[in-house]
């Protein structure tokens, strides 16, 4: 064994090499790795005229999971040659590895993303397992993810993939998008030459190619070689116009590189593209963003969805309560995680279109082939469309999606309460509602919590878990278990109104709305959160969650706050709008934009109304009010326990509100703003100035500043 990689060789002279770093649980290209491959080749050339093939597979779950995070993060400023280095050792040991004169064939019994794509991709030929019985829970995936890392891929990964599929294909199905595919889509694509359905025919079929292919050559290597498509320079001009429509100004630097690289690699020799392919890599790698995504969507992920909750009791009936668009979509994710689901409303007619939102989905996967005919039946049957309350018995699991009114949560729990199984959890989807409030409702209330999901439930990938004042651990660790169940990403937050994602993001609507009482163009409040990075303009945004729903929930704060309510400029905006112009948002087809047959055409000409013709605000101020009043906004939840970690913060700001992936979340865009938490308190003093006390930095924020201390 050469450290991370073992080989044997056969009576037929097939050496298989399999993948196995033993110190840890997934093969990673860390510098055990290197040293590992380094060994590796240079014996398979050194053995070259005793080999008759070699194959490449894996004693771990994944295939190869990918680059070495731990290194990549230790990359400074002023590394660009180390990190040129570092991506040029692993594409030269790769590229002697496809050039050895002997056919080589990864045989993928696992996933293989990011740095083990790579090196599949310096294999003549690509076999994957896919067992078919695995389609709706896939154990082999394939994929470039780099991106969503704020990289691109340093071992060959972008000039190969260009190479085998075409400049179009590789930048819009792979590199750009950091699709994970599964074997049969992968296959479809071309990264993937061959499927088989068990362990012992990946490797015979592996053999077999080999025996019949000895003479095997990339295709790049062989003679009068075309990249397929050839390069399309009537489209190159495109490619950067799609893509700053794509990215809306935001500054990502990842998807810019990785096009640069993979249209200036095309029209090189493959050498001379690996080069450039290192040098973007090193642009990258060297820069903040790139940090700040690496520890958001690796580090505090994991961190956040690898809690120790204990053994569970297991979940086998749900009844959801309400079968509006959210109980619907609740009662179709449980389902997906293979639990039987009562879907309960007022009327058999309104839980059977609840039932119909799941149906939807099941026929879009059918039809997309992510599911077979048996599974999406299997599905569609675990859920049960009922008014009658005698179907919940049984049911261990409550979640109840009524409307955001605490009478009428109490009135459903009330009927059901003796219904369900004496120890069910009782769950409340309330996004706003404090939850202790909620269950005095109930008598069992230690058993009571909050599981706020975020719309659409079949995409969104967080559920904050709110515990009351009563809940239990033991309710807290059942409903942590019951989010892992559904596939979904847990954070803990203490209980108050608007717990800590509604009461974060109206901060930031409410800076837009601000902004547009202050004058500045509606126009330009759009483009600011979008070059901010936001997936959604303000104004956009607004409209669609309704502009009666914060005026509401304003109204709610203003009476629980008495005397103790401070107003914002936004408040007068709002009601204009709504008082005055009759104007409440999509739902009515007239908000902050006009609509037409429910598609909206652009922004209203009546804000006009609230042009202040002397009105100048430098557009970067716009841009940062949005980064800045939600990042202060999360310091002082974090000092007043709705947050419990610096990790859930940024989490739960990314997955569930949408704040700018390029920054880590909230407090690490403090953490890595210029000059640090010093550097972020002086420049939010100066937006207090200008803008309001809002932005005035908390005492939190300032007793780190003054320690030298991070939100760590």
């Amino acid at each position: 064994m050469s450290g991370t990689i073992r080989w044997e060789r056969g009576e037929d002279g097939i050496v298989v090499l399999t993948l196995d770093d033993p110190a840890r649980g997934a093969n990673t290209m860390n510098e055990a790795y290197v040293r590992s491959m380094a060994g590796t080749v240079a014996r398979l050339e050194e053995s070259r005229d005793e080999i008759t093939g070699v194959i490449v597979t894996s004693a771990k779950k994944s295939w190869f999971a990918g680059g070495d995070l731990d290194r990549l993060r230790q990359i400074g400023p002023g590394q660009a040659d180390e990190a040129i280095r570092q991506a040029t050792e692993v594409k030269a040991q790769l590229r002697r590895l496809e050039t050895l004169g002997r056919p080589v064939v990864a045989a993928l019994n696992g996933s293989a993303l990011g740095g083990g794509l790579e090196i599949a991709l310096a294999c003549h030929r690509r076999i994957a397992l896919d067992d078919p019985k695995l389609l709706d829970d896939p154990k082999l995936e394939v994929g470039c993810p780099e991106v969503t890392l704020g990289l691109l891929p340093a071992g060959g990964g972008v000039v190969r993939t260009v190479r085998l599929l075409g400049l179009a294909t590789a930048l819009t199905e792979v590199l750009l998008t950091g699709v994970r595919h599964r074997a049969a889509a992968a296959q479809k694509l071309g990264l993937i030459d061959e499927l088989v359905d068990t362990p012992e025919a990946l490797l015979a079929a592996a053999k077999t190619w080999i025996r019949d292919n000895p003479d095997a050559r990339q295709p790049w290597d062989r003679l009068g070689y075309k990249i397929p498509g050839g390069i399309p320079l009537v489209q190159l001009p495109a490619f950067p116009a799609n893509l700053q429509k794509k990215l809306k100004g935001a500054p990502y630097p990842a998807p810019k590189a990785i096009l640069c690289a993979a249209v200036e690699g095309a029209q090189l020799d493959i050498d001379t593209a690996f080069d450039i392919e290192s040098r973007y890599f090193a642009s990258l790698a060297t820069g903040q963003t790139v940090k700040n995504m690496i520890q958001a969507f690796f580090y505090d992920l994991n961190t956040v969805n690898r809690r120790d909750v204990g053994e569970m009791p297991p979940v086998r009936k749900v009844a959801v309560l309400g079968a509006g668009m959210m109980g619907a979509a609740i009662a179709y994710v449980c389902a997906r995680a293979g639990v039987d689901v009562v879907l309960r409303d007022v009327s058999p007619e309104a839980a059977s279109r609840g039932k119909a939102y799941a149906e939807r989905l099941v026929a879009k996967d059918l039809d997309r082939k992510r599911i077979t005919e048996s599974n999406g039946r299997g599905l569609l049957n675990r859920i049960t469309p009922t008014a009658d309350l005698a179907d919940l018995a049984g049911a261990d699991l409550v979640i109840e999606a009524v409307f955001e009114d605490i009478a009428l949560k109490h009135k459903v729990f009330a009927e059901i309460e003796d219904i369900v199984a004496p120890h069910a959890l009782l769950c409340s989807n309330t996004s706003t509602l404090p939850i202790t409030v909620l269950a005095e409702g109930v008598r069992r209330q230690s058993d009571f919590i909050g599981l706020h999901f975020f719309s659409p439930v079949d995409k969104m990938p967080l559920v904050e878990v709110i515990p009351g004042e009563k809940t239990s651990d033991e309710a807290l660790r059942r409903a942590l278990s019951v989010v892992g169940l559904l596939r979904k990403t847990p954070i803990v937050v203490g209980d108050s109104r608007g717990f800590f994602t509604s009461r974060v993001i109206g901060t930031f609507t409410n800076e837009g709305i601000a902004m547009l009482a202050e004058g500045v163009p509606a126009a330009s409040i759009e483009q600011a959160s979008s070059q901010a990075g936001y997936p959604a303009p303000v104004l956009q945004l607004m409209d669609e969650l309704t502009l009666t729903l914060p005026r509401k929930i304003r109204r709610e704060y203003q009476a629980a706050l008495g005397d103790a309510w401070i107003p914002h400029p936004a408040d007068a905006v709002l009601d204009r709008m709504i008082d005055d112009f009759g104007r409440p948002g999509r739902s009515s087809n007239a908000g902050f934009y006009t609509y037409e047959d429910g598609r909206r055409t652009g922004l209203w000409d009546g804000l006009s109304a609230f042009a202040r013709p002397d009105t100048r605000v430098p557009f970067e101020d716009l841009k940062e009010r949005f980064l800045f009043i939600e990042a202060i906004e999360s310091v002082k939840c974090l000092d007043e326990g709705v947050l419990n970690s610096v990790p859930e913060a940024n989490v739960g700001s990314i997955l569930g509100i949408g704040y700018p992936g390029w920054t880590g979340g909230v407090l690490q865009y403090i953490n890595q703003y210029p000059g640090g938490l010093p550097g972020f308190v002086d420049r939010a003093r100066e937006l207090a100035a200008r803008y309001g006390d809002r932005f005035a930095p908390p005492a939190l924020l300032l007793a780190k500043s003054r320690a030298g201390e991070i939100f760590a």
